[in-house]
C-alpha cells in the first residue's frame, strides 16, 4: 500500500510543478511498475496498455461529442442561450445570475465540459452584468457554478469516461445524472435568490411580454431540439451512444451552417480544437491506464477492502471518506484527470461494498465538480480569473459559498434518496 501511496502523493507533485496531467500519470505508472514488477512486466505493459485505453469503440463517442460542443460554441449557441434566459429570468431579482445558471446547464450539456463553459459563458455573461451593476462576488460565482451543471445534465464526457473505465452502461449513466443536475440547476436558483435577497444592486429588469420571450426562445429551439434528439433518439433504442453523438455533432454542424456563422476559418478552427482537445483526453487516457497498471500491480485496492471488511465500516462512512477525498482532489486538479487517476483503487472498494455502480457515478461526478469551485484553488474560479480581467480570486471564493452549500444539500439528497440518481435508468433500461 505504501508504494502506491507514495505515487499518488509523486503525481500530485509533479501536477504543482506544472507536468502535463498525462505525462504525470504516465513516467509515476511506469516508475512503479518498474519497482513493483521489474523491467520486463513494465515492456508488457507499455505495449498493451496504451492500445487498449483508447482502442475501445465505445470511445469514438468523445470525439463526437466534443466537436458537438466545439461547434455549438462557434455557432454563437452561449449568447443566444443567455438571451433566452434573460427574457425569461431577467425580470426576477437577481434575473440575470438566474438566466447565467440557466444557460449554463444548458450549454454545459451540450459542451459536456465544465472549464470550457464557464470560460465560454463568462464572456457573455459578465459583461452584461458588470454593466447592469452587479457586484463580482455574484456575478462570477454564479458563472463559475453554472459551469459544473453540463458533466451531470447529458450528454457529459465523464460520464462516458467513467462508464468506460467500469465498463457501465453510458446511456443508464446519462439517464442517473439528469435528475440529479436538474436539482443542482434549481438549488442554484436558490442560492442566487437568496444571495441577493437582502443586498443592493440587484435590481430586477423589465418584465417582457409573452410575444418577446417566445420570440428569445425561437432563436435556440433548434438547439433545444438537438439535445432532445440525441438523448430520446438513445432512449428510446434508435441510437446507440456512439450514433448519438455522431448526430450531435453533425446537426451542431448543420446548426452553425443555418445560422450563417460557418465560414472556412471557423470549419478549420473547430476542426483543430476537436483534435487537441480529444488527444489531451487520450492522452490522460494513455496515462491513467499506465498508473493503473501500477495501481493493481501494488494490490492497494484489495487491501482496502480487507480493511475496510476488517473494521466493518458502515459504507455511508466510506463515502463521507471519499467525498472529502475528491473535494480536496477537485481543487488541485480538473475532474477527468481526478477520476482516471483515482478510479483503479476506489472502484473495487465501491463495488465490494455493494453500491450501485451507476448510483456511484453520479456521486462521483457531483464531487468532481464541487471541487472544482471549492476555495481557496477550484479550478473554476481560476479560468475565470483568466478569462474576465479583473476578477479578484478571494472575491470570487466568498461569492461562490451560497453555492457550495447548495451543493452541499445536493450530496445530502443524494444519499438520503438514493432513487434520485436510480429511478430514471430503471424506468428506461427496466
Amino acid at each position: 500500500m505504501s508504494e502506491a501511496l507514495s505515487g499518488f502523493a509523486l503525481v500530485l507533485l509533479l501536477m504543482a510543478l506544472r507536468v502535463p496531467v498525462a505525462i504525470a500519470l504516465a513516467l509515476v505508472g511506469a516508475l512503479g511498475l518498474y519497482w513493483v514488477w521489474g523491467p520486463a512486466s513494465l515492456g508488457f505493459v507499455l505495449g498493451k496498455a496504451p492500445f487498449d485505453a483508447i482502442a475501445s469503440p465505445g470511445l469514438a463517442v468523445l470525439p463526437l461529442f466534443v466537436m458537438m460542443g466545439v461547434f455549438a460554441a462557434h455557432g454563437g449557441l452561449s449568447r443566444a442561450l443567455f438571451g433566452a434566459a434573460r427574457a425569461l429570468l431577467g425580470h426576477r431579482r437577481g434575473g440575470l445570475a438566474l438566466a447565467t445558471v440557466g444557460a449554463s446547464a444548458v450549454f454545459g450539456a451540450i459542451c459536456g465540459s465544465s472549464l470550457a463553459t464557464a470560460a465560454t459563458i463568462a464572456k457573455v455573461a459578465m459583461p452584461e452584468m458588470r454593466r447592469a451593476g452587479y457586484p463580482d462576488r455574484l456575478s462570477a460565482a454564479s458563472v463559475a457554478a453554472g459551469g459544473t451543471l453540463g458533466v451531470m445534465i447529458p450528454p457529459s464526457i465523464l460520464f462516458v469516461v467513467y462508464g468506460l473505465m467500469t465498463e457501465q452502461s453510458i446511456g443508464k449513466l446519462f439517464a442517473a445524472g439528469l435528475l440529479p443536475g436538474l436539482v443542482g440547476m434549481a438549488l442554484y436558483m436558490v442560492a442566487v435568490r437568496a444571495a441577493t435577497r437582502r443586498a443592493t444592486g440587484f435590481a430586477p429588469g423589465p418584465r417582457l411580454p409573452w410575444t418577446e420571450r417566445l420570440r428569445t426562445l425561437a432563436g435556440v429551439w433548434q438547439t433545444l431540439l438537438l439535445v432532445l434528439l440525441v438523448l430520446l433518439g438513445m432512449y428510446a433504442g434508435l441510437f446507440t451512444p456512439s450514433e448519438a453523438a455522431a448526430v450531435g455533432a453533425a446537426g451542431a454542424l448543420l446548426l452553425t451552417w443555418l445560422n450563417g456563422r460557418l465560414s472556412i476559418r471557423v470549419l478549420r478552427e473547430g476542426l483543430i480544437e476537436t483534435v487537441l482537445t480529444t488527444a489531451m483526453i487520450f492522452a490522460i487516457l494513455i496515462g491513467a491506464a499506465i498508473f493503473n497498471a501500477f495501481v493493481d500491480a501494488t494490490g492497494i485496492a484489495q487491501q482496502l477492502i480487507g480493511v475496510i471488511a476488517g473494521l466493518g465500516a458502515d459504507p455511508l462512512l466510506v463515502l463521507l471518506a471519499l467525498a472529502l477525498l475528491y473535494i480536496v482532489l477537485g481543487c488541485l486538479m480538473d475532474s477527468l484527470s481526478m477520476i482516471l487517476l483515482t478510479i483503479g483503487a476506489v472502484f473495487p472498494v465501491v463495488r465490494a461494498l455493494g453500491i450501485d455502480p451507476i448510483w456511484f457515478g453520479v456521486f462521483l461526478v457531483t464531487l468532481a465538480e464541487i471541487g472544482m469551485i471549492t476555495p481557496p484553488v477550484g479550478m473554476n474560479l481560476f479560468v475565470l480569473q483568466s478569462t474576465v480581467p479583473g476578477l479578484d480570486l478571494a472575491t470570487m471564493s466568498r461569492g461562490i459559498l451560497p453555492f457550495v452549500l447548495a451543493d452541499a444539500v445536493r450530496l445530502s439528497l443524494l444519499l438520503a434518496l438514493p432513487g434520485l440518481a436510480t429511478w430514471l435508468p430503471e424506468i428506461l433500461f427496466g
